[in-house]
């Protein structure tokens, strides 16, 4: 990514706190109670084990910042371990986690927008406005950064608002039968051990972005320092809000009427609050909604960005427009999700959502494997980097969180990682193409000389 001399130091802790936390609280945290009935009690489990392992990649990202603070994160730092080849296998995947989770992030839009439009519950409708959500954001980011920062920063605020409210509220209305731990026959997939590692995966996906700091270090403060506290600090304020609100939600309503619910947030308040209450979570789960879409619309763009400048990505994919915004890449991302959501949108809107999530999950863990990976590597080959004191809490944090990535790309289950793999390989011959397009043009560049 091109250095911005005029914007270097200009993200201290606090901003890159928010960063975090508002790319990591977005879309998926409002309609994950419905995703999470079938498990019951078994939720919370979930929740509790994708928290660890949340922490654990945020430690895990700390220290790698602090070895390479480099632009482009989870790209930056594969490739500085294991190379060009591998660090393009992470930027691919890590590009293609965005887009797909942009495809969720519309679908959940689209519910939400039903209590206020009842005739988007028609699937032509439903997916006509989705698409429509995902170009106006990208629409909005092709006009340049300060006016998408502008809006951003309100959006964010506004999206905490109906979590913290229902989270904190919620418990007055709790039932705890409404979590009761179903019997293994009464489980999707069967026993226990499995709906463990889905609730988790599910649950995962809310702290997708949790490497957010580590994108812009350029533009970071004393990046060793504040990136490292920020990742860690943004991961366990979002853990708690999730955690709480969450489970808030679980308590309130009853399982068949969650299960069927494309709007959990809205109901929830609606038993507590009244009318008034459905329609103002809704319409803040709208607006958070639309504050995640835009921000990741931005992030589709700038993934692959640095990656084409150093040559592992077509070189359109790195070049920006008049307001200097990677345009290309916007918008080759955008006929992605518009592609993705078309596919998909056949069934009920919580269906459509786990499927999506589950893909865009296994596409986002695949780089916290790497970069679990890089951290063991680079220990091993550049042990100055590390102090001696550290060695063996760094091996167990590294070992850990390499495990539990693993164990989450069990979770999203055969289907997803089907997929996963099947698009990530589709990424192989795009970089085959781009080394030899820069052997030809080497080699015309020698002859002409």
């Amino acid at each position: 990514m091109a250095e911005d001399k005029g914007a270097r130091g200009e993200m201290g802790f606090w901003t890159c706190t928010a960063l975090v936390v508002g790319n990591m609280v977005g879309s998926g945290v409002f309609l994950l109670p419905a995703s999470l009935t079938p498990y019951g009690g078994l939720s919370l489990i979930g929740w509790l084990v994708s928290s660890v392992g949340a922490v654990l990649l945020a430690l895990t990202f700390s220290r790698l910042a602090r070895v390479n603070p480099a632009a482009g994160g989870p790209y930056a730092y594969t490739r500085d371990a294991f190379g060009s080849f591998a660090g393009y296998l992470c930027a691919w995947i890590y590009w293609m986690a965005a887009w797909i989770g942009n495809a969720a992030i519309s679908v959940t839009l689209v519910g939400y927008l039903q209590v206020f439009l009842p005739i988007l519950r028609d699937p032509v409708l439903a997916v006509t406005t989705a698409v429509g959500a995902i170009w106006l954001c990208t629409l909005i980011n092709l006009r340049g950064i300060r006016s998408f920062a502008y809006t951003q920063n309100i959006l964010t605020l506004l999206k905490l608002v109906p979590l913290l409210l229902v989270g904190l509220l919620g418990w007055f209305f709790f039932n705890p039968e409404y979590l009761r731990i179903p019997e293994p026959a009464q489980l999707p997939g069967g026993g226990y051990a499995q709906a463990i590692a889905t609730t988790a995966a599910l649950t995962l996906w809310s702290f997708i972005g949790l490497e957010s700091a580590t994108v812009p270090a350029e533009h970071v403060r004393d990046p060793r320092r504040t990136i490292p506290r920020a990742t860690l600090v943004g991961t366990l304020v979002a853990a708690t809000v999730y955690i709480l609100s969450n489970t808030a939600v679980q308590g309130i309503l009853p399982p068949e009427v969650l299960a069927r619910s494309s709007a959990p947030f809205a109901d929830a308040a609606r038993v507590m609050l009244g009318d008034w209450g459905y329609y103002f979570i809704a319409g803040g789960a709208v607006v958070a909604c639309l504050g995640a879409l835009n921000g990741w619309v931005l992030l589709q763009g700038q993934i692959p960005m640095a990656p084409a400048r150093d040559g592992l990505l077509p070189a359109i994919l790195g070049s920006t427009n008049k307001n200097g915004v990677p345009a290309n890449g916007m918008l080759i991302s955008g006929l992605l999700v518009t592609l993705l959501v078309l596919v998909n949108g056949q069934g009920e809107l919580v269906e459509v959502f786990n499927v999506i999530i589950l893909l865009g999950t296994m596409a986002g863990v695949v780089p916290y494997v790497l970069c679990a990976a890089a951290l063991l590597h680079l220990m091993a080959v550049r042990p100055t980097d590390f102090g001696r004191h550290e060695n063996g809490r760094l091996l167990w944090i590294g070992c850990s969180a390499f495990l539990y990535s693993i164990w989450a790309l069990y979770g999203t289950g055969e289907r997803a990682i089907f997929w996963g793999f099947l698009v990530m390989m589709v990424g192989i011959p795009f970089y085959t193409w781009r080394q030899w397009r820069i052997r030809v043009q080497g080699e015309s560049v020698t002859t002409n000389s």
